[in-house]
């Protein structure tokens, strides 16, 4: 499977994920993982950012709402549709297009910084998008990005619960498996079953890699590597939402901040 293939999944996710999160149905991205990432995520007012993979636009809104100047790129038209559509009703300046993360249309040194929530991971090409974000970004600019966290999310993931439906454990395997192209099917859990039947499941391609091939990946591509964060939900975060006791237990999410050196 190559991006373009895996482009056609996530453009016929789109209308059903666009409507879902915006509903609030997304709670792993609401309460855990986005906030953790804006905690962690350096001062951008008045610089000049791009979106890697930016969805409907969730994400880029609120990098722009800290004062940078944002644009925000994704392969599946109906996303980057359902974005401009945002921006026109509620604009912060963000310019929306679509484009392949393997091959980004902007000259070098284009962006302060870079952005990738929960993207890179869904793009099999990574070599070719670390090495376009790097291009893009200007030297002493930074990449920061999310992606499912290979060592707890692997081929095969089973959550061991007790009696009390309490996540104790995660069984993890198929570590090392090369399962890239597998295609899983899934929709957010916490959404009411009538609402969920409106849309079919997403069909989701996965392109997991080990841990190890991230760093080097990283470090191939020319990156300096200066913070890794691995979020976890406060007690109260999960008084308020159930769901998320199990990223307690075990990490559910990487976080990486690199950049590019200033030579």
């Amino acid at each position: 499977m190559n991006h373009l293939e895996a482009g056609a999944l996530w453009n016929a996710n789109a209308e059903a994920w666009t409507q879902l999160s915006r509903a609030g149905y997304d709670v792993y991205r609401d309460h855990l993982n986005t906030p953790a990432f804006l905690a962690s995520l350096p001062e951008v007012t008045g610089l000049h950012g791009l979106d890697i993979g930016c969805g409907e636009g969730h994400n880029t809104r609120l990098v722009a709402q800290r004062g940078a100047r944002m644009t925000g790129i994704d392969i599946a038209e109906i996303f980057i549709r359902h974005a401009k559509a945002k921006e026109a009703i509620s604009p912060l300046g963000i310019q929306y297009q679509t484009a392949s993360a393997v091959a980004l249309p902007f000259d070098s040194a284009a962006f302060d910084f870079a952005t990738g929530f929960m993207s890179l991971m869904d793009i099999p090409e990574t070599q070719l998008v670390l090495a376009e974000a790097h291009r893009v970004i200007r030297p002493g600019g930074f990449l920061q990005f999310s992606i499912l966290h290979p060592c707890f999310n692997p081929p095969h993931r089973h959550n061991c619960r007790d009696e009390d439906n309490v996540t104790y454990a995660v069984e993890v395997g198929e570590y090392f498996t090369d399962a890239r192209g597998r295609v899983d099917e899934w929709t957010f859990g916490v959404a009411p079953e009538a609402l969920r039947g409106r849309y079919p499941k997403f069909r989701v391609p996965r392109f997991h890699r080990p841990i190890s091939e991230w760093f080097n990946l990283l470090v191939a591509a020319g990156f300096q590597i200066e913070y890794v964060g691995e979020p976890k939900p406060a007690n109260e975060t999960v008084e308020r939402w159930p769901i998320l006791q199990d990223a307690q237990v075990v990490a559910y999410f990487l976080h990486f901040r690199v950049r590019k050196t200033a030579r």
